[in-house]
């Protein structure tokens, strides 16, 4: 089914953040499966994870558990910290669209309907997930969509205080916004949200799908804002290019889901389980979290001087390039053209969000040639 329009490139090998297509022409990859691959493409602690664990055990049902399953569980929920003897359970999935279905259905279990969602706002494209996802051009044609959804302006502290009451079961928001083109919050709006949840007796969701794991600098972009979520959904980075999701339940919101409540036939399967916890274990030995601020930080030092540049947003290695005209489409495909892989999620920004392995001189490269395309494309 055509649901991606004509493919860019056929793509046939990678290696660190360098991918090959079919012609043999090398690309500089700056967007990592859409800030999926978190180490990069072919890489050995990923394969080796995966490979033994497969020659050892790939696939049970949930009426069983296996050790990665447990380790992973164990490790995310010490990540999160979330205090001593605070419960943290999760429940796998296999992408982030899952896991944003589960946690819709944790907010059920609350005994309330209505949930807080920002504009501007991606959650995914399964119905209920749909629902929560901004983008009328994505909802519209498959309404009426579950749920009954309430929508305040992304980062305005006051609109978000008038719109949650008693009635509330979730606040739902993003850390950074990604598909909005790396859209960050002022300061305090996030502990604004934790303080008025905690007044109306609402959960705080935080969707890190594309935020988590390493990719802004810290495991989770929350945790910069001081603050302990309800509900924190995962996916992307978390395997490192292999399908997997996290739904984690944090205090109460642990048990909200019980027996009979939710399922998977693959979610959380030993191998997905093996590569993220290689990817977790990779991350930590590596320093990748420092890794990406200083990357990040020497790519946003150089284009946010260009005269073609408003702004660079974002943290880490999640970054937003605003342009002075609303031409992003035409310097993503230029830039595809000089070798470098970006996506424009919107007419005036681009995204840049490559793997947290990419390396001080390849940072330096994507940014000189950017510019150069900058200046071209925009003259």
């Amino acid at each position: 089914m055509n649901t991606f329009g004509d493919p860019q490139r056929v793509l046939v090998r990678g290696e660190g953040s360098t991918v090959w297509d079919v012609d043999g022409n090398h690309y500089l990859d700056l967007l990592a499966g859409i800030a999926v691959n978190a180490l990069g493409h072919a890489h050995p602690a990923i394969v080796k994870a995966v490979t033994e664990q497969l020659g050892t055990l790939g696939h049970v049902s949930n009426f069983f558990t296996t050790e990665p399953q447990v380790r992973l569980a164990e490790r995310l929920a010490a990540l999160l910290d979330a205090g001593d003897g605070v419960p943290v359970r999760t429940f796998f999935a296999n992408s982030g669209t899952e896991a944003n279905e589960a946690a819709f259905k944790a907010t059920r279990r609350t005994g309330r309907t209505t949930v807080v969602v920002a504009e501007g706002s991606f959650h995914g494209r399964s119905m209920g997930a749909l629902a929560l996802t901004s983008k009328a051009a994505y909802r519209e044609p498959f309404e009426p969509l579950p749920g009954d959804v309430r929508w305040v302006p992304y980062g305005d502290a006051e609109a978000l205080s008038a719109a949650v009451d008693d009635t509330v079961a979730a606040v739902l928001l993003e850390p950074i916004q990604g598909e909005a083109g790396v859209v960050v919050p002022p300061d305090g709006y996030l502990a604004h949200a934790r303080a008025v949840t905690h007044e109306h007796g609402a959960l705080l969701w935080i969707d890190e799908v594309q935020t988590g794991v390493g990719r802004t600098g810290a495991w989770f972009a929350f945790q910069e804002s001081g603050i302990v979520p309800d509900l924190v959904t995962l996916a992307k980075g978390l395997g490192g290019g292999f399908p997997i999701g996290a739904c984690i339940g944090v205090g109460e919101a642990a048990t909200l889901l019980g027996p009979g409540n939710h399922g998977t036939t693959f979610g959380g399967n030993p191998v997905a389980c093996a590569a993220a916890l290689a990817v977790l274990d990779t991350i930590e030995a590596d320093g990748l979290l420092q890794h990406a601020v200083a990357r990040g930080d020497q790519l946003a030092s150089v284009l946010e001087q260009h005269p073609r540049v408003v702004e660079v947003t974002g943290r880490g290695l999640m970054r937003g390039v605003v342009l002075t005209e609303p031409r992003a489409a035409d310097v993503q495909k230029a830039a595809l053209d000089a070798g470098l892989v970006l996506n424009a999620p919107t007419p005036d920004r681009l995204r840049i969000v490559p793997p947290l392995v990419l390396t001080e001189a390849e940072a330096a490269h994507a940014a000189t040639t950017l510019s150069a395309v900058l200046a071209e494309v925009l003259a």
